[in-house]
């Protein structure tokens, strides 16, 4: 039988690694958006070293720069210099041996007719780094790009995102909601229960083969993104829309509470994914596939808008975001959040409440938004006391809602950055 030496070598999975990198930095593309054609050929085993190998240094590229500078006369050509970050990433973060992180980029170099001259520039390079790797501890940690880092020091403060860049590069646990008795689940699983109710496992895990999974006791959702749902806390039987569903952790929550749930979506193949989990998990909700600008429906009890937004509040579970991103098509997603407030707040009926969310770290996509649909709508007003769920420390809330920072609970891994508030008319 034939020995699988490329298998060995890991050379299958950090061939798929470096296309990946080119895909984020050079042609600016998402992760998301690549991730499943470029490993299609790949072993699952392969296929999750490669994603694991990319996103991680992907979160510390600067560190990797900062390491190979002082050993480069000039930049050599895109996918040269990414080979060389993701040799510096191994040998430095994950301390593989250098001599066969050297050997696989070096052929991963000779496999290309443009980047085979390149190999002795590699080889000598990447030699010379394992000799210095004692430095990579010492560095700072990645500083998010000027476009993003500049508003977020306006409106938070140097201290506030030197925090948040620092829980950034350190990546995100795994957090579970359960649909009953999180203690046991975490027992069970070997996790520990988050104030909020969270279920926060470390390390490196295989969700599909974690006992519960099967059974659909539990979903994966960070412990910021479960809170919208939680303090929505829909009475059993209460119609509530679900606004933009996908990918369905609220809307499982919304289910699992006993609530009438009506899930609205664009993405039919989004929807479908919402479909398959909500089956998993022995839970029902009306799924609808729309605009929700255009949407028809009305005297709902309560509406649960996470609007689509710029996610820059979830940069430690997608690190590629900034490196693809430049605000430049911001305003659109602000403008479009204003026309979805507006249509939600007319689905309600009379005495019913929105709950309004992003995954973003802008104000323009929370309190901003909240001011200006108070002066849109004077009868307007920010339930406060709806925020105040067991687990959210006040200091969390201020005049417009609540805001969640990736440096929260630092000291148990983190959360995802998130603005949450709670609307009512008249």
């Amino acid at each position: 039988m034939k020995t699988r030496s490329t298998d060995v070598a890991g050379l299958a999975a950090r061939r798929a690694a470096l296309a990946l990198l080119d895909a984020v930095l050079v042609e600016k593309r998402l992760l998301s958006e690549v991730l499943l054609q470029r490993t299609k050929d790949l072993s699952p085993e392969d296929r999750a070293r490669s994603q694991r190998l990319v996103t991680e240094a992907l979160r510390v590229i600067d560190r990797c720069d900062r390491m190979l500078g002082p050993h480069l006369a000039k930049r050599p050509a895109p996918h040269v210099m990414d080979a060389l970050r993701l040799g510096v990433f191994e040998i430095c973060a994950m301390g593989e041996a250098a001599h066969g992180v050297v050997n696989a980029y070096v052929t991963l170099m000779q496999e290309r007719p443009k980047s085979s001259h390149f190999k002795g520039l590699v080889n000598a390079v990447l030699r010379k780094i394992d000799g210095e790797k004692a430095k990579w501890d010492a560095l700072p940690a990645p500083m998010l790009p000027k476009w993003l880092r500049k508003p977020l020091v306006a409106d938070f403060g140097k201290a506030a995102v030197s925090a948040t860049e620092a829980a950034q590069a350190k990546g995100a646990p795994l957090d579970l909601t359960v649909k009953q008795d999180p203690e046991a689940w975490a027992e069970k699983l070997g996790g520990e229960v988050l104030p909020t109710g969270s279920v926060r496992l470390s390390g490196a895990v295989q969700v599909t083969k974690l006992d519960g999974f099967e059974t659909g006791d539990w979903w994966v959702q960070d412990a910021a993104a479960s809170l919208p749902a939680r303090i929505l806390a829909p009475e059993k039987g209460a119609r509530i829309l679900d606004m933009c569903a996908a990918p369905g952790g609220k809307t499982m929550q919304l289910a699992a509470m006993g609530a009438e749930v009506t899930a609205l979506d664009i993405s039919e193949s989004r929807m479908a994914r919402v479909q398959e989990n909500l089956a998993r998990c022995g839970l029902s909700a009306e799924i609808a596939i729309g605009d929700a600008l255009e949407y028809e429906g009305a005297d709902f009890d309560a509406i649960l808008l996470d609007a689509p937004c710029t996610a820059t509040g979830t940069i430690r579970r997608h690190p590629d975001l900034p490196h693809v991103k430049d605000g430049s098509d911001f305003p659109g997603l602000f403008e479009l959040q204003e026309h979805l407030i507006d249509r939600a707040l007319g689905m309600l009926k009379p005495g019913g409440k929105l709950v309004y969310c992003t995954c973003s770290l802008l104000i323009d996509e929370g309190e901003e938004q909240v001011r200006d649909a108070m002066e849109r709508h004077p009868d307007l007003t920010v339930d406060l006391d709806a925020l105040k769920i067991p687990g959210i420390d006040p200091e969390w809330i201020g005049a417009e809602g609540l805001r969640t920072r990736p440096d929260y609970w630092a000291d148990r891994g983190g959360m995802d950055g998130f603005f949450i508030t709670v609307l009512r008319r008249g």
